[in-house]
This record gives C-alpha cells, sequence and structure tokens, in this order.
C-alpha cells in the first residue's frame, strides 16, 4: 500500500479511513512519530490524535447514541489485543458502560475494568490504548524482580519478625500500619510464603520457614474437595441428609463426635457432644484409633444411653469411621459426615475439644490415661455451668432427659 508524502493535510469529508488509519498504525510501530506519520499519511494531527487516544463524540454526533461498531473478535487470546484496547478507548469516548464494552468484545465485565483501572494515564485518567499496550507488555516479562529480594529493608523486617514466630498475615498487616505510605514497604501474605518455599528466588532464608507455625520446609498441596478419592467401601451420609430437627437443638438425641490426636499422631481420645445438653462422653481408644478399635469403642460407650437419647451422630470424614456402616448395624444409629474442610459444622463438637485440651494437652501420649480418668475428666466438665444453657451444667440438663 502506497502513501504519497502530502506538503498538508487533505478534508476528506465524513468517508471512513480505514486504509489510512491502518497505515498510521503501522508507521507508528516501525518508530515514527505521530505527526511525522500524519504527515505521511495525509491527514490532521488531531485525526491522528483521536485514533491513537480513542474518538470522542462532536459536533452534530455529540449526545446522540453512540454508533454499533463491529468489534473484532476476542479469538483464543488470553490477554487483550491492541485492537481491542483501541475498541475500548473509543468506545468509553462515546461513553458506552463497561458491560456493554465486554459484550461487545466477548469479554468478561471484570476484565474490561480492570483493563481500564490499570492502564489509564496515571495523571489524568485518561485511558489511551496504545499507551495501555506499552504498560501491559512491560508488566507481562517473567520471571518479574520480587519486591523482597530488591528491597533489604523489607527484607530485613520480615525476617526479624519472622524469627519472633509472626504469621505471614500479621507482618502483612504490620507493614501497612508501620509504614501506610510507602507502598514499596507493602507486600500479599503470598509473597511471603513464596519467598520462603519457591525454589530458586532465595529472597528470604530457607531456615526461617521452621518458624512458621506449621514447621514445614516445604509446602503442603491441597487437592480440591472434589479431587479427593473415597476414603470408605460403603458410601457416607452428608450432613445435608441429616433431619431438621437437629440443627435447631430442640430435639435431645444427636451427638457430634471427633478424635483427639496425642503425640505424632500415634495416641487419641474419642469426644462425643450431644447437640441439645452439651453433654460430653469420652471413648477409651488404648491400642490405637483404627476404624474396628473405633467401631467397638463407640459402640460399646453408646449403648450406656437410653435409646431416645440415640437418634443421630455426626462426624468427620476421619478414617477412624471407616467402619461406620458396622456401627449403624449395631446399634440402628445414623452416622452423618460433614463436608471436607468444614469443622463449624460440628461446633459444639470443635468447642468441646477446645475445652478438653485443657486435660489432654497437645503432643502428649493420651494413651496414658484410664478409663476411669476419662470418666472424671468428663464429669468434671459436665459439672460446669454454662452461658449457652442459662447457667445450667450439661449434667443437670441430660437429667431432666433422664426422668
Amino acid at each position: 500500500m502506497d502513501f504519497e508524502i502530502r506538503d498538508r493535510s487533505i478534508n476528506q469529508g465524513r468517508r471512513k479511513l480505514a486504509r489510512e488509519r491502518e497505515e498510521y498504525f503501522r508507521l507508528m510501530d516501525q518508530g515514527f512519530s505521530s505527526q511525522e506519520a500524519c504527515r505521511i499519511v495525509g491527514i490532521n494531527r488531531r485525526t491522528g490524535k483521536r485514533w491513537r487516544n480513542g474518538r470522542r463524540p462532536s459536533g452534530r454526533t455529540k449526545g446522540a447514541s453512540p454508533v454499533q461498531q463491529a468489534a473484532p473478535p476476542a479469538g483464543p487470546s488470553h490477554y487483550l489485543r491492541e485492537d481491542e484496547r483501541i475498541h475500548i478507548a473509543d468506545r468509553a469516548r462515546e461513553k458506552a458502560s463497561i458491560r456493554e464494552i465486554a459484550r461487545e468484545l466477548g469479554r468478561a465485565p471484570s476484565t474490561i475494568s480492570r483493563e481500564v483501572r490499570r492502564n489509564r494515564h496515571p495523571t489524568n485518567g485518561q485511558y489511551r490504548p496504545h499507551a495501555a499496550q506499552a504498560r501491559a507488555d512491560a508488566r507481562r516479562p517473567r520471571p518479574k524482580p520480587s519486591k523482597i529480594g530488591q528491597n533489604p529493608e523489607l527484607r530485613a523486617y520480615i525476617q526479624d519478625h519472622l524469627h519472633k514466630r509472626w504469621s505471614p498475615e500479621q507482618i502483612v498487616r504490620s507493614l501497612r500500619r508501620s509504614f501506610p505510605d510507602r507502598a514499596e514497604m507493602h507486600v500479599c501474605h503470598e509473597t511471603i510464603y513464596q519467598a520462603l518455599y519457591v525454589q530458586g528466588r532465595g529472597e528470604l532464608r530457607r531456615e526461617l520457614a521452621r518458624a512458621l507455625r506449621t514447621g514445614r520446609v516445604m509446602r503442603k498441596p491441597r487437592r480440591l474437595a472434589q479431587q479427593r478419592q473415597p476414603r470408605y467401601s460403603m458410601p457416607m451420609v452428608m450432613i445435608s441428609e441429616r433431619p431438621a430437627e437437629a440443627d435447631d437443638r430442640a430435639v435431645p438425641g444427636h451427638w457430634e463426635g471427633d478424635c483427639i490426636i496425642g503425640k505424632n499422631g500415634n495416641s487419641a481420645i474419642g469426644a462425643l457432644v450431644e447437640r441439645s445438653t452439651r453433654y460430653v462422653m469420652l471413648i477409651h481408644l488404648p491400642h490405637g484409633r483404627s476404624a474396628e478399635l473405633m467401631r467397638d469403642a463407640l459402640t460399646q460407650t453408646v449403648t450406656a444411653l437410653p435409646r431416645h437419647l440415640l437418634r443421630s451422630l455426626t462426624w468427620d470424614q476421619g478414617s477412624e469411621m471407616a467402619s461406620h456402616g458396622a456401627f449403624t448395624l449395631a446399634t440402628d444409629i445414623p452416622v452423618y459426615f460433614c463436608d471436607p474442610a468444614s469443622p463449624w459444622q460440628r461446633g459444639s463438637n470443635e468447642n468441646t475439644n477446645g475445652l478438653l485440651r485443657q486435660y489432654f494437652p497437645k503432643g502428649t501420649d493420651l494413651s496414658v490415661h484410664t478409663r476411669d480418668q476419662l470418666d472424671a475428666v468428663a464429669a468434671e466438665v459436665n459439672s460446669r455451668p454454662r452461658k449457652t444453657l442459662d447457667w445450667d451444667t450439661p449434667a443437670e440438663r441430660l437429667a431432666e432427659l433422664l426422668v
């Protein structure tokens, strides 16, 4: 396509300058200035500026409904292309909404909103497509230099607080409070975790990972719940199918259960709590918590109660309940399972476990406790007045049900 160099721009009326516009942007890509590209193509400098920054309705078209332009197809590109950014600028000048622009480009409204917010001019707030493309290209190269690795003051602050056993989230909050006006001192907690765990970065000393509460030096992957393999041979009945009467705690006899784990996971004590009265029963597991041992001990524990106080049992998806089917056959008590990583679905049980940790601290061998010792602990917990029971004790509430 040949364009002769003209000494002056020629008014070509209202006809579309598709060929000229294409050539203008080709010259701009080659490094020509806007003024020189306008002179070569033969257009007014203001026309080139409008093409570069997006069109603004004027004259008779100002205030009229914007012309619906056929947007180029989004195609398979994950990132916004330059022609899409030009379309965004044109439609923004015509006061089109973010959702309307997104619909025309086949993109999500959040994509367009984020694009305009991140790549607009930092001073006047105008969205200029070619400048926006340059900013996006500058941010895209990987790997990026780390903020922690480039800032010795930030790195020293994080390392010092990791030595104090602060969590990354606590450090992040403290940074924002201590340096509210210094953006270079602000990071997210994921940045700190990556500096500790991701090989090849080395912004933080690897041994600092041991100061985290988990003590891990390698990151533990978390699989999605739907990717987990079935744990039990017999299908679970989920908590969503539990009778509604169990939810409001009005009907007694619905229990929640869990295991308190001892040192290195080698010992355990089972804990049952009744949802209505908060009455606690402890399960003696001196020889481990295998599915068979749990089944037998749990069956022996619940059979001491009258039938009207044995309506259901809710447990997490621990391996110790693999024989839940056999337990139900032996006791006629249905077992319901919580969703993965949802401890709040057994709120009473979680609260009770916290109370029991006063007697059975973490990191201790729980197999040394006898049956009589467990009964004594349960009796003491059940004799405490509870605010949620209007300061009655669980033992008093259960005694009313046994009359």
